[in-house]
């Protein structure tokens, strides 16, 4: 796990930042639909799971932009930019009807982050335990599918004064719209590092990338 230093001073987001870290404390959440077609068929023609596919789609995207990979080091009250950002799955028992969490780490080569992505989701079949660890995942941001039900609209709230800046992406089921699958995905970001600009840039960033994938 590598960072550097945000030049605070000179930070483009400086007086935002400030702002809304000090006099108006405060989240957004944006839900969207996004067409995930092309993808599921990519993902039965590949004989590849569509949400190990999607998973690293939305890792490259929020690893290609500072704001996604912020964070405050509170020992020392600083700004940082991580080097990258790698989704924690949760993954759900069906006999207990409780999450497992799954820390996968991201990788720009797709084989390798299919791969130990499947093997996480296996690890964490094996047992019951919840695995929260955050104490040794700073760089990790929440990654929660919600397969049972499309939705409009999805909010989650953090204490106010709580400076957590990684994202928080949620998706859910898919939609038959006219011949497409539309998939409802929410992202959560603190005001401090993002504005409806930056987290519409997820959305519009995310679209490439599946776009592109299912090219190659």
């Amino acid at each position: 796990m590598n960072y550097k230093v945000i030049d605070f001073e000179n930070y483009y987001r400086k007086g935002v930042f400030e702002h809304f870290s000090k006099d108006c404390k405060c989240s957004l959440s944006i839900t969207n639909s996004i067409d995930v077609t092309e993808l599921y068929e990519y993902s039965k023609k590949t004989e590849t799971k569509f949400y190990i596919n999607f998973l690293y789609l939305l890792s490259k995207t929020l690893n290609s932009r500072m704001d996604y990979k912020l964070s405050m080091k509170w020992d020392t009250q600083e700004l940082i930019e991580y080097d990258k950002i790698n989704p924690t799955q949760y993954v759900f028992h069906d006999d207990t009807e409780t999450f497992t969490i799954a820390y996968t780490e991201y990788f720009e080569n797709y084989e390798k982050f299919y791969a130990g992505a499947m093997a996480d989701i296996e690890n964490a079949k094996a047992t019951r335990e919840y695995g929260l660890d955050a104490m040794n995942h700073p760089n990790w941001f929440d990654a929660s599918c919600i397969p049972w039900i499309s939705y409009d609209s999805l909010n989650i709230e953090l204490p106010d004064g709580y400076l957590y800046l990684t994202p928080i992406v949620n998706w859910g089921k898919f939609r038959e719209e006219n011949g497409r699958k539309l998939m409802p995905v929410s992202v959560r970001m603190n005001h401090a590092g993002a504005d409806g600009y930056v987290v519409a840039k997820v959305f519009k960033i995310l679209e490439e990338e599946i776009s592109n994938f299912v090219k190659e």
